[in-house]
């Protein structure tokens, strides 16, 4: 392996890309080929896509351990995560016919248990595991390097964003609806001005979690049904909207320190309180996750003008939350990423593997102007196969 750099002109790269989100609801693994004709001229190729969903008992012990943990249990997470990691890259690589042997590397961004914006942002899945079961270099710990530097270790998609899926002329907005959501403000391709990203607040992790509690045996809102159903009480969006964060200037990120089971709990027992059945309340949280996405459109630069917003991530599938955002932040087009490039559930996954290929040839992974790092910075730890 040497030192993890490759030449110019070498043959493509294989590697494959972990992501298990804030979610809490699976691995994804995304298997790609990334080829570099020229310096800086970067083709990425998503070969294979394939998630495997935790259940909802693993979910649940993900969450309890995560929220409630002894160090001990941390630490058997730790393992089990690397595990289920490793799995999910087999299971991907079994289904595409490729040998383990032909990867250059695996690049896990692991589950998220703390995050604390300039303070520590903490990933567990041990790249150990994965390197032992699959056979291949793991590249982890993406973040912590931009921690050290200063930055809020989050969001780093966006120098995927603007090194992937910048528009040839104009302005784009890539949008991701996760667990949280997060958006890139991109200049054209090849504009080297500063990047604006950062996390708008809660993506799909309240809605899911209103459905998970009132609609047993449901995991999330499919199809929007249950939020159509629903009336939305908009004092209680404007009252969950008077948390600091929405307001905050970027750099900024979140994540469950913030909005997780107790913001939850809040967050029910304001909208019981004002009467609301259990459609209303996941209506109103889709419209707080809406909501919080327009208002984030005020974050922007004045005189910035995106093209187009071109949304990917779970929440993305949701019509009932597409519609709202539509209304939400109007003047703009409004794309679906599946339509521009490839499978939008994979983009996360693929943009971690890229991210693996720019540690792997010793180039830097964040954006200072959407994190608030010192500088650009090589991210990342690498595992030996």
């Amino acid at each position: 392996m040497g030192d993890g750099r490759r030449e110019q002109g070498d043959r493509p790269v294989l590697a494959v890309g972990l992501m298990s989100g804030t979610s809490l609801d699976g691995i994804t693994g995304a298997l790609v080929r990334i080829e570099e004709p020229s310096e800086g001229d970067f083709r990425v190729h998503l070969i294979a896509r394939r998630t495997i969903p935790y259940g909802a008992d693993r979910s649940a012990e993900l969450s309890a351990r995560i929220l409630k943990g002894t160090p001990r249990e941390l630490a058997l997470l730790h393992a089990d995560l690397g595990e289920w990691f490793a799995e999910c890259a087999h299971t991907l690589l079994d289904e595409a016919g490729v040998p383990a042997g032909q990867l250059a590397f695996v690049a896990s961004h692991g589950q998220t248990v703390w995050h604390e914006a300039r303070r520590v942002s903490f990933q567990l899945g041990s790249p150990a595991v994965i390197a032992e079961r699959v056979g291949a270099s793991v590249i982890s710990d993406f973040r912590s390097r931009d921690v050290a530097a200063g930055g809020e270790g989050a969001p780093l998609v966006p120098r995927v964003d603007r090194l992937l899926f910048a528009r040839e002329t104009g302005q784009r907005v890539l949008l991701n609806i996760g667990g949280i959501a997060n958006l890139s403000l991109v200049p054209p391709r090849g504009d080297p001005a500063a990047l604006l990203a950062f996390d708008t607040g809660p993506g799909v992790m309240v809605m899911d979690a209103c459905v998970r509690r009132l609609f047993p045996g449901q995991r999330f809102d499919e199809g929007g049904r249950i939020a159509r159903a629903g009336r939305v009480m908009e004092h209680v969006v404007d009252q969950s909207l008077a948390h600091p964060y929405f307001a905050a200037r970027p750099p900024k990120s979140t994540g469950r320190e913030q909005f997780g089971e107790p913001w939850t709990d809040g967050f029910l027992a304001r909208c019981l309180e004002a009467g609301g059945g259990p459609e209303d309340v996941v209506a109103t949280a889709t419209a707080l996750t809406a909501r919080a996405i327009g208002r984030a459109a005020a974050l922007l630069p004045p005189g910035s003008r995106p093209v187009d917003v071109v949304r990917s991530g779970g929440g993305a599938r949701n019509p009932a939350l597409v519609e709202a955002l539509e209304r939400s932040w109007p003047g703009v087009e409004h794309r679906s990423f599946d339509d521009l490039f490839f499978d939008g559930d994979a983009k996360e996954a693929v943009a971690f593997a890229f991210l693996g290929y720019l540690t792997w040839t010793g180039r830097s992974g964040n954006e200072p102007g959407a994190t608030g790092a010192r500088g650009p910075r090589v991210l990342g730890s690498i595992t030996p196969a």
